[in-house]
């Protein structure tokens, strides 16, 4: 049997891990975006819709979100032939989900971001505008290889629409040692 002097300890460990859980899953949330930080740049396509077959490239820079929020700030822009487009979007950890904005959000000319959830590599955000659902899926391939989906629903079927894959930049600059 245990002594009570032997039980406390335990059950004061035991206590302090129903507490940690909580915190380590957000640590989870924390360093997928912090693996996702950094400079990106890649092709596209629009893969439905009016517009399918138009192939872009995007150049995009993350930054975790200041302050103690779990979260990012991508900004850049994408490039269709000769036209730029700005990109711009902010996700924030709010409770057990996620909100934010691409571009202005959807009062303006972007998209709302209304919920998501962080598994390993793979982050899925909950868009809106409007009356147009969807999502769009970002999973991290490698540590320099990002691939994102962005789908909307149709019915009950949820239909891709736009697909990248983004290589991470880094920096030539070449350094060397002294001898």
């Amino acid at each position: 049997m245990f002594s009570k002097f032997r039980i406390l300890p335990l059950c004061l460990a035991a206590f302090s891990l129903l507490f940690a859980a909580p915190a380590l899953s957000r640590d989870k949330d924390s360093i997928f975006f912090q693996s996702a930080a950094g400079s990106w740049k890649g092709p596209g396509e629009i893969v439905a819709g009016k517009y399918k077959g138009t192939k872009f490239v995007c150049n995009l820079s993350g930054d975790p979100v200041n302050g103690k929020a779990t979260g990012i700030s991508l900004d850049g822009s994408c490039r269709v032939g000769v036209f730029n487009q700005k990109m711009s979007a902010v996700i924030t950890r709010k409770g057990a989900t996620y909100t934010g904005r691409f571009l202005d959000g959807s009062a303006g000319d972007g998209l709302d971001i209304v919920s998501g959830k962080i598994t390993g590599n793979r982050a899925v955000m909950g868009i809106n505008r409007k009356t147009l659902n969807g999502a769009m899926i970002a999973r991290l391939q490698d540590t320099e290889t990002m691939n994102v989906t962005i789908s909307v629903k149709v019915g009950e079927q949820m239909i891709p629409v736009i697909g990248m894959t983004l290589k991470r930049k880094v920096d030539n600059v070449k350094t060397g040692a002294l001898r």
